[in-house]
């Protein structure tokens, strides 16, 4: 791999000295498909186009990153110290046991006393935690697994971990899952279970007294990882499983249940949801970077309500970082809210634009300018996302050898691994489209650096999208067909300004190397509105997000759509769609505003909001509840 990036670099370099006439600004470590970014000496700069300034790239200095939070602490003589290695870090740490075999959903209960982060470390008694406290059993075990709350000097939640312990007294570190484990990839016949642990080890998964290893894992190193995935195959459809995880001594005990085999047509239910940034109000409303409060509740209700997966479309996290560290860090407390829940049903993600990860020059603007982070095959927005979640492989490659491509020969763009898929439950196949794919957030600075503008869906995708829906509706075991993308296509309630609409501006488009795309945002909604509508006779409803509102808007061809003076190409739409919006999972919301299409919304609302899809055969019903009070906020049959 270090030979071939080592040859890439030196084609893109000599296709460099052979254009010479070209006006691009670049160097071979600067993606070709950007402008007026350039390399000094290994550092990166933004030369403004009106005076040939370099603006220097802005570096985040954040101390709330993975590797300094998510750290392992030691044994003692009565317990554990924290060391964070940084002297003026103040806070506190909550902690408590998780009880032993007490409960499905495993949460810790919280002791009365904390440790205060005094200097960057903090001492945990543990021995306290023994006698009437004792929920563990670790004074008969030996044994006990540790939860626990860090908070800086301001109250702000950083991280909720577990730690496995051994030992009365010295104490010491057990190997641990410090994440997990999640049920991913669910099908009929197989499933994937993935987590971390806070060592390098050689876990397995046990079904039906069946052991099951992460092989490439085992033969690639003899140590082992901290990361796994553990596919089960061979599996029966609709048939409900316990697995249990080994590691070391260890072991934890859950389920899941199969996919029903395609097409059996067996009643079901799924939930949607999306926008669970950082919200308002303190506590538990930011884990930073999530609203947990929320979050939590909506994964308590899906399984309540027997719902077999959960589709979360975007905005998982606050984001818009420019530290990978951060940005992993909000993750995983994205996973760790979820986790309980996710160790018995799949809940498959898609990103939406707050999941930026950026690259940012300081212009003396307040923001800066920002692009999609590079190198895009290490820690662009797209790759991080894929590293963090386990979705399936299915989606285009990159948006490399289309006419816009300025290199065929190398690999230009991000790749969209994980970030756009398919998969198939019963008689029901859920497309993910990625709307924020090599996101520039600034629409009118993409003339300048290049980049793709919130919500436009660059060609390759779209071709992905065209022949996906094609194979699904010529398959007899598919009824209904939901595309889910986070942005809406006709947006209703805080994002007039963008989504696929932009007030109506079709000069809004992709720049690559300097080059404008062929076709703006208005002409490519169109271009995707007669895909999912004329092209089809399956696709049911577009499961959208971005706005922090609940809507259901019934999209139809008299329903007023385009701006004034258009004249591009006009799309006649032969059948009725349903837009379902809900963005309300935490995110701050937003109020209703008046579009050309508000009288074709069916129903709005700004509590929070759960979306849940009851399948039966052929026919669909939507029910939508609030989580936080259990109120009914509408109930429709769909098909």
């Amino acid at each position: 791999m270090k030979y071939l990036l080592i040859t890439l670099a030196l084609i893109a370099d000599f296709g460099l000295q052979a254009q010479k006439t070209h006006p691009v600004i670049r160097s071979s470590n600067v993606p070709i498909v950007f402008t007026n970014i350039v390399e000094r000496k290994g550092e990166f700069y933004y030369k403004l186009p009106k005076t040939g300034d370099l603006a220097p790239e802005k570096i985040s200095h954040t101390f709330y990153t993975y590797n300094n939070i998510v750290i392992e602490p030691q044994g003692t003589e009565n317990g554990i110290v924290f060391d964070f290695n940084k002297e003026d870090f103040s806070g506190t740490i909550y902690y408590g046991l998780y009880a032993y075999k007490d409960a499905k959903y495993p949460y810790p209960v919280i002791f009365k006393k904390s440790a205060k982060i005094i200097n960057g470390k903090a001492k945990i008694d543990l021995k306290q935690l023994g006698g009437k406290y004792d929920n563990a059993h670790y004074g008969q075990r030996g044994k006990l697994k540790l939860g626990y709350r860090i908070t800086n000097v301001w109250g702000e939640i950083l991280y909720d971990g577990k730690i496995e312990i051994k030992g009365n007294g010295p104490f010491s570190i057990d190997l641990s899952i410090i994440e997990g484990p999640f049920v991913n990839k669910l099908k009929a016949n197989s499933v994937v279970i993935s987590f971390r642990t806070n060592r390098p080890c050689t876990p397995y998964v046990e079904v039906n007294g069946k052991k099951y290893y992460a092989a490439h894992q085992i033969m690639e190193n003899m140590f082992g990882d901290i990361k796994h995935e553990i596919a089960i195959q061979h599996l029966n459809p609709e048939t409900t499983y316990k697995y249990t995880v080994h590691y070391g001594d260890n072991n934890e005990h859950y389920s899941f249940k199969t996919a029903p085999k395609e097409g059996s047509r067996h009643p079901f239910t799924f939930a949607f949801s999306s926008g669970s940034r950082k919200g308002n109000g303190g506590g538990e409303r930011d884990i930073y970077g999530v609203n947990g409060y929320i979050i939590k509740k909506m994964a308590a209700l899906a399984l309540k309500e027997n719902a077999v997966f959960m589709q979360f479309t975007g905005n998982l996290i606050t984001g818009y970082s420019d530290n990978v560290g951060e940005q992993r860090l909000e993750y995983t407390n994205w996973k760790r809210t979820m986790e309980p829940f996710w160790h018995y049903m799949p809940f498959n993600v898609g990103p939406g634009n707050h999941e930026a990860l950026l690259k940012v020059f300081d212009d003396g603007s307040k923001y800066g300018i920002s692009v999609d982070r590079f190198p895009f095959n290490s820690v662009s927005d797209e790759r991080v996302f894929a590293d963090e979640f386990v979705n399936p492989v299915n989606g285009p490659a990159s948006e490399d050898g289309v006419y816009y491509d300025p290199d065929k020969n190398t690999m230009n763009f991000p790749p969209y691994k994980e970030t756009a898929y398919y998969y198939i439950y019963d008689n029901v196949a859920i497309i993910v489209v990625n709307s924020d794919y090599w996101y520039t957030p600034n629409e009118y600075q993409i003339s300048e650096t290049g980049g793709n503008p919130h919500a436009y869906i660059m060609d390759k995708q779209l071709n992905w999208l065209k022949k996906t829906i094609e194979q699904f509706d010529r398959d007899k075991n598919i009824d209904y067909i939901f595309v889910t993308l986070h942005s809406p296509v006709f947006p209703n309630a805080g994002h007039a300004g963008d989504d696929m609409w932009y007030g109506g501006n079709n000069k809004v488009r992709p720049y690559v190397a300097g080059k404008p795309v062929k076709k703006g945002i208005i002409e490519r909604r169109e271009e995707f509105l007669n895909i999912v509508v004329n092209e089809s006779t399956k696709v049911l409803a577009l499961l959208c997000g971005d706005e922090h509102t609940y809507s259901r808007l019934h999209i139809t061809d008299s329903m007023p759509r385009y701006p004034e003076h258009y004249k591009g190409k006009r799309v006649h739409l032969s059948r009725p769609l349903w837009q379902i919006t809900n963005g309300s999972s935490g995110a701050p919301y937003y109020g209703l505003q008046n579009m050309p299409w508000t009288k074709s919304i069916k129903k709005f609302s700004t509590q929070y909001a759960l979306v849940l899809f009851d399948v039966d055969g052929k026919k669909v019903k939507l029910r939508v509840i609030n989580p936080d009070t259990l109120e009914e906020i509408e109930s429709v049959e769909l098909r």
